[in-house]
């Protein structure tokens, strides 16, 4: 049988439109699978007590410290004074050459001795010149001027005594002796070294009073006041605690680390050795107790600048991104100052997975006992925490 020419184009032109219209199917690629619902644990914000009060480290000094230094020039021949010895008044710490001052000394000496010479043979003359005057052999003005002749001598004889006693005391301040008794605490020159007069060589921690010195923040020295206590816990001696007052605030904040320095008095009997660090409790600051929202460190996410939580929407089941404002820690948990009330719904962690919108399942740990107020709700219990996770 014979086919007509136009009814097999007719197919072939069908068949050929077949065929391009499977190409065309066959490279039309599939619509990808729906993003899958992910379970998360969420905790209901609530408010709770701050539980962590601020502690600071410090250091147990001398209520007076002081340097001491040679009141004259000279060489250091001899240093007698050790790091962490104890010192009574009296006791000489260091030694200069004292030479040049011995010679000084025995020169002012033989000056004086000069002086006194020069007044006992002004006296004498003024004693003759009394008796001539008395049977007027002499003018009164020779008298007088002979008077003014003995006081010159008395004068320089004077002056040339206090010359000796100054020399003197020069010679003896070529030995360093400790004015008070305390512990030495830093020595800052050695033998061979020249120094001048007042060049510090001994530092001295004077015995008595105590402090415990540590630095706050410029933004916590405000609250801090002369007179308000202190708990001060020693770190080595098994956290042997103590009771401070505060007895001083820096008026002006440290040019290098801007914070300011705190001393609190502390009793000497039972404070702990100089330079033993201690921890410091204010009371002024201590927030023990306080009301506020607090949220584990989980939920918490880097947004832009700021810091955001993914908050649940119980109608729709989905996530939305909260701006928050942390004011500071707690421990592992983060006090909220904004952002979040209490009743709200966040979720607790995982919370890098979500995006905005995201529908959300409840995630519920099969091994824990459901909680039937819980389960009607559709909400964990106020204050569970759990990590996110997808479906198994």
């Amino acid at each position: 049988m014979t086919v007509p020419t136009s009814f097999a184009t007719l197919i072939r032109t069908a068949g050929t439109a077949l065929l391009v219209a499977g190409s065309l199917a066959a490279c039309k690629q599939a619509p990808p699978p729906p993003e899958p619902i992910r379970a998360v644990k969420v905790m209901e914000v609530g408010t709770g007590t701050y539980g962590t009060a601020l502690e600071y480290a410090g250091e147990v000094k001398a209520r007076v410290e002081s340097r001491l230094g040679f009141r004259v020039a000279g060489k250091i021949t001899r240093r007698q004074a050790e790091v962490g010895q104890h010192v009574q008044p009296g006791t000489v710490l260091a030694q200069l050459d004292p030479k040049d001052y011995q010679l000084a000394a025995e020169a002012a000496r033989a000056q004086a001795n000069a002086a006194l010479t020069n007044r006992d043979l002004a006296a004498a003359d003024l004693k003759r010149y009394q008796g001539l005057r008395a049977q007027n052999f002499i003018s009164e003005a020779e008298l007088q001027r002979r008077e003014s002749t003995f006081k010159s001598a008395q004068a320089q004889l004077e002056q040339s005594q206090a010359q000796v006693a100054s020399q003197g005391n020069q010679e003896r301040y070529t030995n360093l002796v400790a004015d008070v008794a305390g512990i030495i605490t830093a020595i800052e020159a050695e033998p061979g070294q020249v120094v001048s007069a007042g060049t510090p060589v001994v530092r001295i921690a004077v015995d008595g009073s105590r402090d415990v010195v540590f630095a706050v923040p410029e933004d916590r020295a405000a609250y801090i006041k002369a007179g308000s206590p202190v708990a001060i816990r020693s770190w080595a001696d098994n956290g042997h605690a103590m009771e401070g007052t505060v007895r001083e605030v820096a008026a002006a904040a440290d040019a290098v680390t801007r914070t300011y320095a705190v001393k609190v008095a502390i009793d000497a009997a039972t404070a702990p050795p100089l330079g033993a660090t201690v921890y410091a409790q204010p009371k002024a600051l201590s927030q023990v107790g306080r009301q506020v929202v607090k949220l584990p460190t989980s939920a918490l996410r880097r947004e832009g600048q700021g810091t955001a939580v993914w908050v649940l929407d119980k109608t729709s089941m989905t996530v939305r991104s909260q701006p928050v404002q942390v004011a500071t820690a707690d421990g592992n948990e983060a006090v909220i100052a904004d952002g979040v009330t209490p009743g709200m719904l966040v979720v607790s962690a995982g919370v890098h997975v979500l995006s905005p919108g995201q529908k959300v399942t409840i995630y519920h740990d099969k091994y824990s006992k459901p909680d039937p107020a819980a389960a009607a709700a559709g909400t964990a219990s106020a204050g569970a925490t759990a990590n996110a996770a997808t479906p198994r």
